[in-house]
């Protein structure tokens, strides 16, 4: 029942890819004036879920760990997403960097204590992080129309995609696929306690970054937007970066938003 279930998931998971990535060529990233009424209402609710929820638990966290903890599952997560490296490293053609990440990912995993440190980067072997959606844009598929996920935030086609490939490729992902649990409660407590985590680990890191991006806007919305794009310009089409990638004013990487 299980592996049947995982591989509906995959053949959806590759469904949502190749439906998204059929939609892109359809809109400008910067264009969506057809979904603006309910991306603004989106935008609300993700505001007021992160107001009364998400950003309080962040806060929490913050308050009873402290600063070495916190960099311990700030590497955590990020050894885990070594191994997504390593596969658009080669599916881009850059085997060099592949053969880095997944270097990368066990020398931390074992040296770095299950990747709490990052042990590699001391030895030369610094993080190249990439993801299929920087894959898609080598292969000269087009971004799409920006919108807004529920909860994960701001979107593209092109990014969902990416998001729900390089989903299938963690190191948790195939741990819940492989390891034996005795109840569902605790398969799921593990997949989505460890997600779970990710995501406040990195709430917690963009607390000040997103207080500060929408403290004096007129409109969050817009601000937001404006800052989503900009950073995508860091990608460019068929994996050249856009000639106004230069003046993009913000360094903050939306997609982590939803990685873990």
């Amino acid at each position: 029942m299980k592996k049947k279930m995982k591989k509906t998931m995959q053949l959806l998971a590759a469904t949502v890819c190749t439906a998204l990535i059929n939609i892109s060529p359809l809109y400008a990233a910067d264009d969506d004036s057809a979904l603006e009424s309910y991306n603004r209402a989106m935008f609300q609710f993700n505001a007021a879920a992160d107001y009364f929820v998400i950003k309080p638990i962040a806060k929490g966290y913050r308050a009873v760990t402290n600063e070495f903890v916190r960099e311990r599952v700030h590497d955590f997560y990020a050894n885990l997403k070594e191994p997504i490296s390593t596969i658009n490293h080669t599916l881009q053609g850059d085997f060099a960097e592949s053969g880095k990440s997944l270097g990368r990912f066990f020398i931390n995993t074992t040296l770095g204590l299950l990747g709490t440190f990052d042990v590699a980067s001391g030895w030369g072997l610094k993080n190249n992080r990439t993801d299929f959606d920087h894959t898609l844009a080598k292969w000269c598929v087009p971004d799409g129309p920006f919108f807004i996920l529920p909860l994960l935030g701001p979107s593209t086609p092109r990014t969902t995609a990416g998001f729900v490939a390089d989903s299938l490729a963690t190191p948790n992902y195939w741990a819940d696929y492989y390891a034996s649990f005795n109840q569902d409660w605790e398969r799921y407590s593990f997949y989505y306690g460890i997600a779970a985590l990710g995501f406040i680990s990195l709430r917690e890191e963009k607390i000040e970054f997103l207080d500060n991006l929408t403290a004096n806007s007129v409109d969050p919305y817009a601000t937001i937007k404006s800052a989503f794009i900009q950073n995508r310009l860091k990608i460019g089409a068929c994996g050249k970066t856009e000639d106004n990638a230069q003046n993009a004013g913000y360094d903050f990487d939306f997609d982590d938003m939803g990685d873990e």
